[in-house]
């Protein structure tokens, strides 16, 4: 504010323009914190390129710690889905009526028990929040059992970060057989 008052009662001189000069500068952060991917110039090219925020890599490691669980499962991995949660992890299924729990180590087994088709779960438009080491994420996917569509709903998935790692703390999931999905999920080449 004491940028805008200044505005109107001072005259240009070489001091008061090195102050308008900080307040534009201040006014430009202030307005621009936040929304965008920070610019650099590379000193070898001069070029600008794009840096990654600190908040799109803690994304990434958010979606990378839940798709490991769904590549365990595809895999048939029980070991690679014991990994992806947290030692106190909790599953639950939401259905119109109830909510069934479900135990991690049976999950595991499941996955890992010999299978005739592949358990892929495909999920698409991801919305992750992260405060810290906590992170919410919403995760609509389809469940197919080999090429055939089994199921589609929504994994609310909460993970919490310690020594480095996302981990899933708890997964709730809906499930229905009235999918509207898109393209990217009904073929699995994206097609």
């Amino acid at each position: 504010m004491d940028c805008f008052k200044r505005i109107a009662t001072s005259t240009p001189t070489r001091s008061s323009s090195r102050f308008w000069y900080r307040c534009l500068v201040l006014m430009l952060c202030a307005g621009t914190a936040g929304s965008a991917p920070s610019l650099a110039a590379s000193p070898e090219h001069g070029e600008v390129k794009e840096r990654v925020a600190p908040r799109d890599t803690a994304e990434a490691a958010v979606r990378g710690a839940i798709e490991a669980l769904f590549d365990g499962m595809r895999a048939g991995d029980a070991s690679a889905v014991r990994e992806a949660f947290h030692d106190d992890a909790r599953l639950f299924t939401a259905t119109a009526d109830s909510l069934r729990s479900g135990n991690i180590e049976s999950f595991a087994e499941a996955v890992g028990s010999p299978r005739d088709q592949v358990w892929d779960e495909r999920t698409y438009e991801v919305t992750v929040d992260i405060d810290g080491p906590m992170a919410s994420a919403w995760v609509p996917y389809a469940f197919y059992l080999g090429d055939e569509l089994s199921h589609c709903g929504v994994n609310a998935v909460q993970l919490v970060k310690g020594n480095g790692q996302w981990k899933i703390l708890q997964l709730v999931d809906t499930r229905r057989t009235e999918c509207d999905l898109p393209d990217s999920v009904t073929s699995p080449d994206g097609e």
